[in-house]
């Protein structure tokens, strides 16, 4: 586990709210590192109990009932998979109080989720008012590189709230990306991710006809990613989860669906005429609507094959 560029002369306390796929690999290198303790915070016991083999369980990675004992935080993280379960969380409603009234200044939280960037812009407003800066700070990477701590981070907010926590994300990070005011970086996030989709798509359609016109695949595999048509789909899905047929890429298709929703959005919100990126988001929701729950965002290829009558 890597350590911080920035030495912390004092233990900083983080929460972190959210042991999915990604966030409980990005607690374990929190947790590994000199001057930081967390406490934990998931509905489910059985990702928290994931963490328990941790070598710094008990000390200093905790596991905490409720937001409320988040309170001694000096930075608290959520990593959830939308803005409703995040607008939840830092608001909460009369029974089960959020972020909002529990945390106070100079505490910062960091929005390292896929959020929606006018919802984040709002829920910076609500906490402001109890002097807690947000970050919106999405990543960008595979479960491979959250469990490698190499993930590129994307960070809008204040800059003073950003000096405060940037010894922190280096620890789950290899690059930082400061991108201007808060909700910039969830903007950012959501187009980066159709532009990956598209590429996913185009991969996923040329690889039909590939296959169809009888072409060795694993050839067709090394041309595109010594050529031209290289993209990350090409080089870190074609081979190892499409042409395999294992569709473990470690990104679920709903999430995709979402960002590629919240992607179209902006686009609808600045008035610019995107077809291509009206196609994805429909498509992508197709396979929503058509797959299995929870199937990774390669299986995109099935829905393709589905349509084209191809017998797999």
């Amino acid at each position: 586990m890597k350590q911080p560029e920035e030495l912390m002369t004092n233990n900083t306390v983080v929460g972190f709210v959210g042991l999915g796929m990604m966030g409980l690999p990005m607690v374990e290198h929190l947790a590994a590192s000199a001057g930081i303790e967390v406490r934990v915070h998931d509905q489910s016991s059985a990702r928290i109990d994931l963490l328990r083999a941790h070598p710094a369980w008990g000390q200093g990675l905790q596991a905490v009932a409720s937001l409320r004992h988040l309170a001694v935080c000096d930075v608290v993280i959520t990593m959830l998979p939308n803005s409703a379960i995040t607008d939840a969380v830092v608001l909460g409603d009369p029974q089960k109080p959020g972020l909002c009234s529990v945390l106070k200044a100079p505490t910062v939280v960091v929005d390292m989720g896929s959020s929606h960037p006018e919802r984040t812009l709002e829920l910076a407003q609500r906490l402001l008012a109890s002097g807690v800066a947000l970050l919106d700070a999405p990543v960008s990477g595979s479960v491979a590189k959250a469990r490698s701590g190499t993930l590129s981070i994307m960070v809008g907010g204040p800059e003073a709230a950003y000096d405060r926590v940037r010894a922190v994300l280096q620890t789950m990070g290899s690059q930082l990306i400061r991108t201007g005011e808060v909700g910039s970086a969830h903007a950012m996030k959501a187009l980066n991710n159709y532009v990956y989709a598209a590429g996913l798509l185009a991969t996923s359609e040329a690889l039909l006809v590939a296959r169809r016109m009888g072409l060795d695949l694993d050839v067709f595999a090394e041309v595109l990613n010594a050529s031209s048509g290289r993209n990350v789909a090409t080089e870190t899905k074609l081979r190892q989860f499409m042409i395999s047929r294992e569709f473990d890429g470690g990104f679920a298709l709903g999430l995709q669906a979402k960002d590629l929703a919240t992607a179209r959005s902006l686009q609808q919100a600045t008035g610019v005429t995107a077809p291509q990126m009206n196609l994805c988001a429909d498509l992508w929701q197709q396979a929503v609507n058509e797959l299995e729950v929870g199937v990774d965002n390669t299986a995109i290829l099935r829905l393709l094959e589905r349509q084209s009558g191809i017998d797999t």
